[in-house]
Protein backbone atom coordinates (compact mmCIF):
# COMPACT_ATOMS: atom_id res chain seq x y z
CA UNK A 1 0.00 0.00 0.00
CA UNK A 2 1.66 3.66 -0.81
CA UNK A 3 2.19 5.73 2.38
CA UNK A 4 0.71 9.01 1.05
CA UNK A 5 3.05 10.91 3.24
CA UNK A 6 6.10 9.74 1.78
CA UNK A 7 4.69 11.11 -1.71
CA UNK A 8 4.59 14.78 0.19
CA UNK A 9 8.38 14.33 1.71
CA UNK A 10 9.76 13.53 -1.60
CA UNK A 11 8.24 15.89 -3.70
CA UNK A 12 9.17 18.98 -0.97
CA UNK A 13 12.63 17.75 -0.30
CA UNK A 14 13.19 18.01 -4.56
CA UNK A 15 11.36 21.69 -4.32
CA UNK A 16 8.29 20.81 -6.95
CA UNK A 17 4.83 22.37 -6.60
CA UNK A 18 2.04 20.23 -7.38
CA UNK A 19 1.84 21.31 -10.95
CA UNK A 20 5.32 21.07 -11.81
CA UNK A 21 5.64 17.71 -10.19
CA UNK A 22 2.01 16.76 -12.37
CA UNK A 23 4.21 17.77 -15.31
CA UNK A 24 6.58 15.37 -15.13
CA UNK A 25 4.17 12.54 -14.14
CA UNK A 26 1.83 12.38 -16.45
CA UNK A 27 -1.72 13.46 -13.57
CA UNK A 28 -3.07 16.37 -12.98
CA UNK A 29 -2.16 18.57 -9.64
CA UNK A 30 -5.21 17.62 -8.15
CA UNK A 31 -4.63 13.87 -8.09
CA UNK A 32 -1.32 14.44 -6.58
CA UNK A 33 -2.99 16.28 -3.83
CA UNK A 34 -5.15 13.50 -3.41
CA UNK A 35 -2.44 11.31 -3.71
CA UNK A 36 -0.79 12.72 -0.97
CA UNK A 37 -4.29 13.38 1.26
CA UNK A 38 -4.80 9.79 0.81
CA UNK A 39 -8.40 10.20 -0.64
CA UNK A 40 -6.72 8.23 -4.13
CA UNK A 41 -4.82 5.55 -4.46
CA UNK A 42 -2.54 5.67 -7.53
CA UNK A 43 -1.90 2.58 -9.59
CA UNK A 44 1.58 1.01 -9.32
CA UNK A 45 2.43 2.40 -12.96
CA UNK A 46 1.93 6.10 -11.34
CA UNK A 47 3.84 5.36 -8.46
CA UNK A 48 6.77 4.22 -11.14
CA UNK A 49 6.63 7.50 -12.61
CA UNK A 50 6.49 9.17 -9.48
CA UNK A 51 9.95 7.44 -7.88
CA UNK A 52 11.62 8.56 -11.58
CA UNK A 53 10.52 11.93 -11.59
CA UNK A 54 11.40 12.37 -7.80
CA UNK A 55 14.59 10.28 -8.19
CA UNK A 56 13.54 8.08 -4.93
CA UNK A 57 13.80 4.33 -5.21
CA UNK A 58 10.09 2.76 -5.55
CA UNK A 59 10.21 1.39 -2.06
CA UNK A 60 10.17 4.42 -0.34
CA UNK A 61 6.75 5.26 -1.54
CA UNK A 62 6.00 2.28 0.68
CA UNK A 63 7.74 3.10 3.11
CA UNK A 64 6.34 3.64 7.06
CA UNK A 65 4.30 6.52 7.57
CA UNK A 66 6.58 9.67 7.69
CA UNK A 67 6.15 12.04 10.69
CA UNK A 68 7.24 14.92 9.19
CA UNK A 69 8.73 17.97 11.10
CA UNK A 70 6.96 21.14 10.88
CA UNK A 71 8.08 24.78 10.53
CA UNK A 72 6.97 25.79 13.94
CA UNK A 73 9.64 22.76 15.33
CA UNK A 74 11.86 24.71 13.73
CA UNK A 75 14.81 27.17 14.64
CA UNK A 76 15.59 29.11 11.20
CA UNK A 77 18.29 31.72 11.05
CA UNK A 78 17.06 34.68 9.20
CA UNK A 79 13.75 33.29 8.89
CA UNK A 80 11.93 36.18 7.02
CA UNK A 81 14.32 36.11 4.38
CA UNK A 82 14.25 32.09 3.76
CA UNK A 83 12.06 31.20 0.23
CA UNK A 84 9.43 28.66 1.42
CA UNK A 85 10.39 26.41 -0.97
CA UNK A 86 13.96 26.26 0.33
CA UNK A 87 12.45 25.67 3.53
CA UNK A 88 10.67 23.13 2.50
CA UNK A 89 13.29 21.34 0.98
CA UNK A 90 15.74 21.69 4.18
CA UNK A 91 13.14 20.31 6.72
CA UNK A 92 12.14 17.51 4.23
CA UNK A 93 15.91 16.58 3.93
CA UNK A 94 15.96 17.12 7.64
CA UNK A 95 13.47 14.73 7.88
CA UNK A 96 15.44 11.83 6.09
CA UNK A 97 18.04 12.89 8.51
CA UNK A 98 16.13 11.93 11.08
CA UNK A 99 15.74 8.55 9.73
CA UNK A 100 18.91 8.06 9.22
CA UNK A 101 20.40 8.88 12.98
CA UNK A 102 17.28 6.55 13.85
CA UNK A 103 18.18 4.10 11.72
CA UNK A 104 21.77 4.71 13.53
CA UNK A 105 20.38 4.30 17.18
CA UNK A 106 19.45 0.67 16.66
CA UNK A 107 22.76 -0.11 15.73
CA UNK A 108 25.49 2.03 17.47
CA UNK A 109 25.75 3.30 20.78
CA UNK A 110 25.99 7.36 20.39
CA UNK A 111 26.66 10.22 23.08
CA UNK A 112 23.59 10.61 25.48
CA UNK A 113 22.14 14.01 25.19
CA UNK A 114 23.81 16.65 27.89
CA UNK A 115 22.15 20.19 27.11
CA UNK A 116 21.56 21.81 30.65
CA UNK A 117 18.35 23.45 31.42
CA UNK A 118 18.99 26.60 32.88
CA UNK A 119 15.68 29.12 32.88
CA UNK A 120 15.48 32.01 31.33
CA UNK A 121 19.46 33.62 31.93
CA UNK A 122 20.53 36.48 29.69
CA UNK A 123 22.38 35.08 26.60
CA UNK A 124 25.90 36.09 28.30
CA UNK A 125 25.31 34.68 31.34
CA UNK A 126 23.46 31.36 29.44
CA UNK A 127 26.86 31.24 27.72
CA UNK A 128 28.84 31.37 30.85
CA UNK A 129 26.87 28.84 32.32
CA UNK A 130 27.23 26.49 29.34
CA UNK A 131 30.83 26.86 29.49
CA UNK A 132 31.01 26.58 33.25
CA UNK A 133 28.89 23.20 33.18
CA UNK A 134 31.08 21.72 30.70
CA UNK A 135 34.04 22.47 32.17
CA UNK A 136 35.07 24.99 29.61
CA UNK A 137 36.37 27.59 31.72
CA UNK A 138 37.21 30.86 29.28
CA UNK A 139 39.53 28.86 27.26
CA UNK A 140 38.89 28.95 23.25
CA UNK A 141 37.06 26.19 21.87
CA UNK A 142 39.33 24.20 19.26
CA UNK A 143 36.20 22.48 17.65
CA UNK A 144 33.18 23.27 18.08
CA UNK A 145 31.52 20.57 16.57
CA UNK A 146 33.27 18.28 18.29
CA UNK A 147 32.14 20.01 21.58
CA UNK A 148 28.18 19.51 20.17
CA UNK A 149 29.02 15.89 19.30
CA UNK A 150 30.13 14.66 22.81
CA UNK A 151 27.54 16.50 24.37
CA UNK A 152 24.85 14.67 22.49
CA UNK A 153 24.24 17.44 19.48
CA UNK A 154 23.28 15.55 16.14
CA UNK A 155 25.14 17.72 13.03
CA UNK A 156 24.33 17.04 10.30
CA UNK A 157 25.09 19.22 6.74
CA UNK A 158 22.70 20.99 4.33
CA UNK A 159 22.68 20.43 0.34
CA UNK A 160 23.87 23.65 -1.59
CA UNK A 161 20.18 23.49 -3.73
CA UNK A 162 19.23 25.72 -0.70
CA UNK A 163 22.14 28.32 0.10
CA UNK A 164 19.96 31.03 1.26
CA UNK A 165 19.37 28.27 4.25
CA UNK A 166 22.49 29.17 6.96
CA UNK A 167 21.58 26.98 9.80
CA UNK A 168 18.50 25.31 11.90
CA UNK A 169 17.93 23.33 15.18
CA UNK A 170 15.29 21.45 16.69
CA UNK A 171 14.89 18.63 19.26
CA UNK A 172 12.97 15.39 18.00
CA UNK A 173 11.75 13.95 21.81
CA UNK A 174 15.28 14.32 23.93
CA UNK A 175 17.47 14.71 20.97
CA UNK A 176 18.81 18.22 19.79
CA UNK A 177 19.75 18.64 15.93
CA UNK A 178 21.37 20.81 13.82
CA UNK A 179 22.16 21.37 10.32
CA UNK A 180 24.87 23.66 8.77
CA UNK A 181 25.05 24.78 5.52
CA UNK A 182 28.92 23.83 5.07
CA UNK A 183 29.02 26.26 1.72
CA UNK A 184 29.79 29.09 4.19
CA UNK A 185 33.06 30.23 5.50
CA UNK A 186 34.44 28.35 8.31
CA UNK A 187 34.03 30.94 10.78
CA UNK A 188 30.69 31.79 9.91
CA UNK A 189 29.82 27.90 9.89
CA UNK A 190 31.07 27.90 13.35
CA UNK A 191 29.41 30.59 14.47
CA UNK A 192 26.09 29.47 13.07
CA UNK A 193 26.55 25.99 15.50
CA UNK A 194 27.10 28.19 18.49
CA UNK A 195 24.24 30.33 17.34
CA UNK A 196 22.24 27.08 17.13
CA UNK A 197 23.35 25.92 20.51
CA UNK A 198 22.21 29.16 21.88
CA UNK A 199 18.35 28.24 20.47
CA UNK A 200 18.30 24.94 21.46
CA UNK A 201 19.54 26.14 25.21
CA UNK A 202 17.49 29.71 25.73
CA UNK A 203 14.50 28.20 23.48
CA UNK A 204 14.36 24.94 23.79
CA UNK A 205 10.29 25.74 25.36
CA UNK A 206 9.32 27.86 22.81
CA UNK A 207 8.14 27.40 19.51
CA UNK A 208 7.49 28.46 17.30
CA UNK A 209 10.91 30.40 17.97
CA UNK A 210 10.04 33.38 15.25
CA UNK A 211 10.49 36.83 17.20
CA UNK A 212 12.61 39.03 16.07
CA UNK A 213 14.49 39.15 19.68
CA UNK A 214 15.03 35.36 19.85
CA UNK A 215 17.74 35.58 16.70
CA UNK A 216 18.93 38.72 18.37
CA UNK A 217 19.37 36.66 21.82
CA UNK A 218 21.33 33.20 19.90
CA UNK A 219 23.55 35.97 18.42
CA UNK A 220 24.40 36.84 21.56
CA UNK A 221 24.99 33.84 23.33
CA UNK A 222 27.19 32.46 20.15
CA UNK A 223 29.33 36.02 20.71
CA UNK A 224 29.82 34.99 24.09
CA UNK A 225 30.00 31.40 24.45
CA UNK A 226 32.89 31.66 21.47
CA UNK A 227 34.97 34.62 22.92
CA UNK A 228 34.25 35.45 26.44
CA UNK A 229 34.50 38.62 27.82
CA UNK A 230 37.36 37.47 29.74
CA UNK A 231 39.48 36.25 27.02
CA UNK A 232 39.10 39.01 24.62
CA UNK A 233 39.87 41.50 27.41
CA UNK A 234 42.86 39.70 28.54
CA UNK A 235 44.16 39.12 25.15
CA UNK A 236 42.90 42.29 23.13
CA UNK A 237 44.26 46.13 23.82
CA UNK A 238 41.94 48.67 24.39
CA UNK A 239 40.58 50.54 20.98
CA UNK A 240 42.67 47.77 18.74
CA UNK A 241 44.37 48.40 15.13
CA UNK A 242 42.77 46.24 12.45
CA UNK A 243 45.72 44.71 12.04
CA UNK A 244 45.81 43.52 15.74
CA UNK A 245 41.84 42.41 15.50
CA UNK A 246 43.06 40.30 12.29
CA UNK A 247 45.84 38.31 14.72
CA UNK A 248 43.43 38.16 16.97
CA UNK A 249 40.12 36.39 15.34
CA UNK A 250 42.26 33.65 14.84
CA UNK A 251 42.97 32.86 18.73
CA UNK A 252 38.89 32.32 19.08
CA UNK A 253 38.38 30.98 15.43
CA UNK A 254 36.00 33.32 14.43
CA UNK A 255 35.47 35.99 11.58
CA UNK A 256 37.47 39.60 11.77
CA UNK A 257 34.23 41.58 11.71
CA UNK A 258 32.72 39.26 14.34
CA UNK A 259 35.19 40.08 17.09
CA UNK A 260 35.41 43.03 15.84
CA UNK A 261 31.11 43.35 16.79
CA UNK A 262 32.27 41.95 20.14
CA UNK A 263 35.19 44.11 20.86
CA UNK A 264 32.38 46.98 20.55
CA UNK A 265 30.18 45.68 22.32
CA UNK A 266 32.38 45.35 25.54
CA UNK A 267 33.08 48.61 24.82
CA UNK A 268 36.65 48.12 23.84
CA UNK A 269 36.02 50.22 20.36
CA UNK A 270 34.05 53.19 20.59
CA UNK A 271 31.31 54.00 17.56
CA UNK A 272 33.24 55.71 15.46
CA UNK A 273 36.67 53.09 15.73
CA UNK A 274 33.86 50.41 15.37
CA UNK A 275 32.30 52.05 12.11
CA UNK A 276 36.26 52.86 11.06
CA UNK A 277 37.12 49.03 11.49
CA UNK A 278 34.03 48.03 9.70
CA UNK A 279 34.92 49.92 6.82
CA UNK A 280 38.35 49.19 6.60
CA UNK A 281 37.76 45.34 6.93
CA UNK A 282 35.01 45.15 3.73
CA UNK A 283 38.02 47.19 1.51
CA UNK A 284 40.22 44.36 2.61
CA UNK A 285 37.63 41.50 1.81
CA UNK A 286 36.44 40.63 4.95
CA UNK A 287 32.80 41.48 4.47
CA UNK A 288 32.08 38.60 1.88
CA UNK A 289 34.69 36.03 2.71
CA UNK A 290 37.71 35.53 5.15
CA UNK A 291 40.95 35.75 2.93
CA UNK A 292 43.26 34.05 5.78
CA UNK A 293 40.12 31.81 6.95
CA UNK A 294 40.72 28.49 9.25
CA UNK A 295 40.75 24.86 7.77
CA UNK A 296 37.00 23.36 8.47
CA UNK A 297 35.93 21.72 11.30
CA UNK A 298 34.64 18.17 10.77
CA UNK A 299 32.40 15.47 12.41
CA UNK A 300 34.41 13.53 14.56
CA UNK A 301 30.98 11.53 15.41
CA UNK A 302 30.42 10.92 11.73
CA UNK A 303 33.73 10.02 11.37
CA UNK A 304 33.39 7.02 13.89
CA UNK A 305 29.56 5.92 12.64
CA UNK A 306 30.86 4.89 9.66
CA UNK A 307 34.35 3.95 10.31
CA UNK A 308 32.00 1.36 12.70
CA UNK A 309 30.02 0.60 10.09
CA UNK A 310 32.58 -0.56 7.60
CA UNK A 311 34.07 -2.71 10.19
CA UNK A 312 30.72 -4.61 10.56
CA UNK A 313 31.06 -4.66 6.54
CA UNK A 314 27.48 -2.24 6.28
CA UNK A 315 28.18 -0.17 3.06
CA UNK A 316 26.50 3.27 2.28
CA UNK A 317 25.08 1.02 -0.21
CA UNK A 318 23.57 -1.44 2.35
CA UNK A 319 22.19 1.90 4.59
CA UNK A 320 20.55 3.46 1.77
CA UNK A 321 18.62 0.43 0.78
CA UNK A 322 17.31 -0.14 4.60
CA UNK A 323 16.16 3.46 4.14
CA UNK A 324 14.81 3.28 0.55
CA UNK A 325 16.96 6.63 -0.44
CA UNK A 326 19.48 7.54 -2.81
CA UNK A 327 23.13 6.74 -1.56
CA UNK A 328 23.73 9.69 -2.47
CA UNK A 329 21.94 11.35 0.44
CA UNK A 330 23.86 9.71 2.62
CA UNK A 331 27.30 11.98 1.39
CA UNK A 332 24.31 14.97 1.54
CA UNK A 333 24.15 14.99 5.39
CA UNK A 334 27.46 14.31 6.06
CA UNK A 335 28.63 17.03 2.88
CA UNK A 336 31.80 18.84 4.41
CA UNK A 337 31.60 17.37 7.84
CA UNK A 338 33.21 13.91 6.84
CA UNK A 339 34.29 11.64 3.89
CA UNK A 340 31.64 9.17 2.35
CA UNK A 341 32.17 6.20 0.47
CA UNK A 342 29.07 5.07 -1.96
CA UNK A 343 30.71 2.38 -3.44
CA UNK A 344 30.61 -1.75 -3.01
CA UNK A 345 30.21 -3.18 0.70
CA UNK A 346 28.28 -6.27 2.42
CA UNK A 347 25.47 -6.95 4.38
CA UNK A 348 25.22 -6.59 7.90
CA UNK A 349 26.65 -9.53 9.89
CA UNK A 350 25.59 -10.46 12.99
CA UNK A 351 27.23 -8.64 16.92
CA UNK A 352 26.56 -6.47 19.82
CA UNK A 353 26.30 -2.90 18.87
CA UNK A 354 29.57 -0.67 18.99
CA UNK A 355 30.13 1.99 21.75
CA UNK A 356 31.10 5.40 20.60
CA UNK A 357 32.94 7.22 22.41
CA UNK A 358 34.04 10.57 21.75
CA UNK A 359 36.63 12.58 23.10
CA UNK A 360 35.87 16.10 24.64
CA UNK A 361 37.58 19.03 22.56
CA UNK A 362 37.79 22.19 24.44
Amino acid sequence: MVTPSRIALARRRRGLTHVELSELVGVSAQSLSNYENGRQVPYEEVVERLAMALNFPTAFFYAKEADPITPQAVSFRARSKLRATHRNMALAASDLAVEFHDWLTARLGLPKPDLPTLGKPDPATAAAMVRSRWGLGVAPISNMIHLLEVHGVRVFSLAHEYQDVDAFSFYRGPVPFVFLNTSKTAERSRFDAAHELGHLILHFDERPVDRPQAEEEANAFARHFLMPAESVIAHMPKSPFVDQILRGKHIWKVSALGLTYQLHDLGMLSDWNYRKTCIELGKRGYKTAEPDGMDRETSQLLEKVFRALRAKAISPRQIARDLHIPVEMLSEFAFGLTMVAVQGGASEPQGPPPQLRLIRSN
